[in-house]
Formats: C-alpha cells, structure tokens, sequence
C-alpha cells in the first residue's frame, strides 16, 4: 500500500471513531438533558427502567436470535467468551488485592467496597459496547457483544458479582440457586440460545420473520445509548476520591488484560479488536441496580458510572485507534 493510502486510511479510521462517538454522545446528551428537563412531566428513572424492561424483554432478545442465526458460528463462540471470563476474573482479583491493601488508607467500608469491586470489574458491554462495536465494523461485529457479554459478563456477574454484592451489603445474602434461577429466567441468554438451535439445526425461518426480528433488533442500539444518558447524574458522595483505584483498574488495566488474554487465545482481526474494545468499556450501568438491591452505596454507584462513561469518551478512541492496527 502507498504511503498516500496509508494515510488517507489513517485519517478516514480517525474521522469514523470520533464520528461514532459523537453520535453516540449526542443521543447520551439527550438522554441526560430529557433527565434534567423532566420533559412530559416524566420521571427519567421511571422511563429508564421502562425502556430496560422493554429492550430485556422484547428486542435484545430478537436481536440475539437475528445475529446468531444470521452469522457463521465457529471458534470464536468459545474464544471470546474464554477471554472475558479471563479479563472479568483478572480485573475482579485484581480489584480485591488494591482495596484490601487501600482499603483503611481510602477510609471505606464494606457498602463502598462492593461498589467500588463492581466497577473495576463489570463494564457496559452491551448498552454501549454493542453500539460502538457495530459503528466501527458493521452489524457483523455486534456477535462478539452478544458472546463477551451474555455468554461471560452475564453469567459472571450473577454467579460472582452479585454474590459479592450481596456479602458487602445488607440485603440478602445471594446463593449458588439464586444465581441458577436468575440467569435461567433471562430473555436474552433464551434467545441466543435460540440462535444457536436455529442456526446449528439448520432451520429456515420466513422472510417475515426475519424481518420482524430485524425491526425489532434495530431499536436496541438507539434505546440503549438513550437509557445511558438519562442514567447519569452527579450525586453527592463522601468517598470521591475512592473511585480513583477502580477507575484506574477498569479503563486501564481491564483492556490490558483483554488483549493479552485475546492473543494467547489466537483471536485476530475484528474479534480480537472487539474483545479489547469490550475491556475497555466504562462501568456497567446496571451496577446501579445491583447497588440498590444489596443495599450497598447507590451514590457512589451511580457518581463512578458518570465518571468512568464521561473518561470512556477520552480513552475509547485511543483503543479505537489501537484496534485499527489489529485488524489491517
């Protein structure tokens, strides 16, 4: 390739990240300011959790079975998954040994800690992954969200997260059957199931059908980034200065130990870039719910979400930039 080309390339990869971010930060700017402006006299949690109910329910399901039925299933069903247990399960033990050495020196107690581990582990691999994964390398990609998350990140936070949550809170203490039932009564994990039987059985499904679950599918991304925006807030929180460790671990050290794990797998190309795309999300949204469930801080919960979402609009386009030369 020319020296011209490399160049234009160079530039017009650069162009296209910003492009994708900025949409995506204008559609979390509405969101946010529908939130402060309360327009409708609506109540933006109450829309939020509606608009959750609704894309869990309906169309991240018909997504999941569109994608998986419609894409060709190989190695990498078990490969990207493998790297997000690894990634996931790094970042966590990681988190544990900073906290517990820091832990009298940051002045926390067990309702921070839990928040603090959850956040340094779990990212928003589908709300804002999804999208950003299918704006830089076309729906094919949008596979390797749907394998990093609901075939590793899902089944890690019920069956890790959660449990932890619940240890440091004072709600009720989750168990190994609670986990079970939960992860077994998740729509979406019950439609890339159903994916995968279509797909790997071979059977025809009719054009109407396809398209419905495509209409359906194609709400997903726009609700996500929507319910984004209308989750931030500033809350007022006494520990601030705590979030600095798991800031650190989850936009820093996380990608990190996403690509490695990626490579030593053989990943390549767009799945290896979408794995390393995927550890570098912010802090997952839903570790607000977990918060308010187990009763840990839910101020600090939510004031970590803005600050690690606001950083990921620093730092996603380094790796954005990175992963171009991953997949040349």
């Amino acid at each position: 390739m020319l020296p011209g080309v490399i160049y234009t390339t160079e530039w017009f990869i650069i162009f296209r990240m910003y492009d994708v971010l900025l949409s995506f930060g204008l559609i979390i700017a509405m969101g946010a300011g529908f939130r402060m402006l309360k327009l409708g006299g609506l109540d933006a949690d109450s829309l939020r959790s509606a608009i959750n109910v609704s894309v869990f329910n309906v169309f991240l399901p018909a997504l999941c079975i569109r994608i998986i039925y419609t894409s060709a299933i190989d190695r990498e069903a078990l490969l990207v998954p493998a790297t997000a247990w690894i990634t996931i399960l790094s970042g966590l033990f990681i988190a544990l040994a900073v906290y517990a050495l820091l832990e009298k020196t940051l002045s926390i107690g067990p309702r921070e800690k839990g928040v603090l581990l959850l956040a340094a582990t779990f990212g928003n691999v589908t709300y804002l992954g999804l999208p950003v994964l299918t704006g830089l390398y076309g729906y094919e990609a949008a596979k390797y969200a749907l394998y990093y998350d609901l075939l590793a990140a899902t089944p890690l936070l019920w069956f890790v997260g959660a449990p932890l949550a619940s240890r440091y809170g004072e709600g009720k203490r989750m168990g190994i059957g609670d986990s079970f039932r939960t992860i077994a009564s998740l729509p979406p994990l019950w439609g890339i199931g159903a994916g995968f039987v279509l797909n790997l059985g071979g059977i025809a499904l009719p054009s109407f059908l396809l398209k419905t679950l495509g209409m359906l599918g194609d709400l997903v991304i726009p609700l996500m980034i929507f319910t984004v925006g209308l989750a931030l807030s500033l809350p007022k929180v006494r520990h601030a200065y705590a979030i600095i460790p798991a800031v650190t671990i989850k936009l820093g050290v996380v990608p990190f130990i996403a690509y490695v794990a990626a490579m030593v797998l053989g990943l390549e190309g767009t799945a290896l870039a979408s794995c390393f795309i995927e550890g570098a999300m912010p802090t997952m949204v839903l570790s607000l719910l977990i918060a308010s469930r187990f009763k840990l801080d839910e101020s600090l919960a939510a004031f970590v979400i803005v600050v690690t979402t606001v950083l990921s609009f620093i730092t996603l386009p380094f790796a954005m930039h990175f992963t171009h030369h991953l997949i040349r």
